[in-house]
């Protein structure tokens, strides 16, 4: 893929998510990212089965290179200072005060660099009541309204991946490139802030917005209800997808493929505003048809009828889908030392190039000697010319 951030290097002082979600995406795009890391442990998400490369630190930390810095220690923030000059970003998402206290405040790290794009991660603000509180993916999802919107009331509990998390990252590397962007113009760079709170409060704003315009404070059914979207297990034990939204035509094809005209016709189904006030009951019907045949036969018949629906996957399957592989998703390298890495390519993709190339995610301090090594050696040569 065309690398659209070339000759934009990137300081990543991340940990978990938020803020090396935000790293990779830049990398993703070209940027040159460097990780830096506490010596010995790393990135806390590094840790698993006693090893330093767990499926969660690969998840979010490719296509960068890894070195490792105490910046409280004089020489390394000799070095760090050093690598501020000539950074374009800045990206931590410690929480408030801490940064200062690793002697990588907004204010110090202006002063070294004018143009540096500063960008600060957390999770409920800067300020506020709340600011100091810990703030993880579950936390900032019931926080923002978002994970009532998820729970089941039938059955109580927390599903699905860290969200809010990703999310954030994706609302950082957002604001970096609109600053990035300005900075071309301006030549002075600027700060960057958003929290967990206010990225997944932005996510539900379709929440907010039928609050505000009608009252409406919507629950877990309330989407599903009015787009008339299903789940269906099939004679096989596996599961489908549908969503039928409004156009008539969908149910028209749906009724054709289940071999069931008259149901429609059904007072309870015969209209969209019937099929939303009812759907419990329709879901009832649907059921057993579809308990009738396997998943791959409905597919083709739904297929075959036009009607929107896809298998519901799990990560074994969703790559190997005829299109997922036509459009190549699936990619993969070799990592010297930790084998081979496959991940999901970027979903970019510019003049009709994909995103087919990727860099695994690095070991703990593996481009220490390539990228610090020059560095010392010309902070020593200021200190005796001193």
């Amino acid at each position: 893929m065309a690398k659209v951030l070339s000759g934009v290097r990137v300081l990543e002082q991340g940990t978990f998510i938020t803020g090396p979600a935000a790293g990779m995406l830049l990398g993703d795009l070209g940027a040159d990212v460097i990780k830096i890391e506490q010596p010995e442990t790393g990135d806390p998400f590094r840790a698993f089965k006693g090893g330093l490369y767990s499926p969660h630190y690969q998840t979010y930390n490719r296509n960068k290179r890894s070195i490792t810095l105490n910046t409280k220690n004089a020489e390394d923030l000799a070095a760090f200072d050093e690598l501020i000059k000539g950074a374009d970003v800045y990206i931590q998402n410690f929480r408030p005060g801490a940064a200062e206290r690793l002697n990588a405040g907004e204010e110090r790290l202006r002063k070294i660099n004018p143009r540096l794009i500063y960008c600060s991660i957390s999770g409920f603000g800067q300020t506020g009541p709340a600011a100091g509180r810990p703030a993880y993916d579950s936390v900032a999802q019931a926080a923002s309204g978002f994970l009532g919107l998820l729970i089941n009331p039938e059955n109580p509990r927390v599903v699905g991946p860290a969200i809010a998390d990703s999310l954030t990252g994706f609302y950082a590397a957002y604001g970096i490139l609109g600053a990035l962007h300005e900075r071309n113009t301006t030549g002075v760079g600027r700060k960057v802030e958003v929290s967990m709170l206010e990225a997944m409060s932005h996510f539900n704003l379709d929440a907010f917005t039928h609050y505000y315009s009608a009252g409406e404070v919507m629950g877990p059914y309330s989407r599903p209800s009015v787009s008339q979207s299903y789940v269906m297990q099939c004679a096989d034990g596996k599961w489908l997808a549908l969503h039928m939204s409004s156009p008539e035509k969908f149910w028209q094809g749906l009724a054709d493929a289940i071999e069931r005209l008259d149901l429609f016709q059904d007072l309870r189904f015969s209209s969209r505003e019937k099929r939303i006030e009812n759907q419990g009951e329709l879901i009832l019907v649907l059921s057993e048809i579809f308990a009738t045949r396997t998943r791959m036969e409905w597919c083709l018949r739904l297929e075959k009828n036009d009607v929107p629906h896809a298998p519901m996957y799990d990560a074994s399957e969703a790559l190997e889908d005829p299109q997922a592989r036509h459009l190549e998703l699936l990619v993969s390298t070799e990592h010297k030392t930790m084998g081979t890495f496959r991940t999901v390519r970027s979903p970019v993709t510019f003049d009709d190039e994909r995103s087919l190339d990727v860099v695994a995610p690095p070991t703990l301090g593996e481009h220490n000697d390539q990228i610090l090594g020059p560095i010392r050696a010309q902070v020593k040569e200021k200190e005796e010319i001193r």
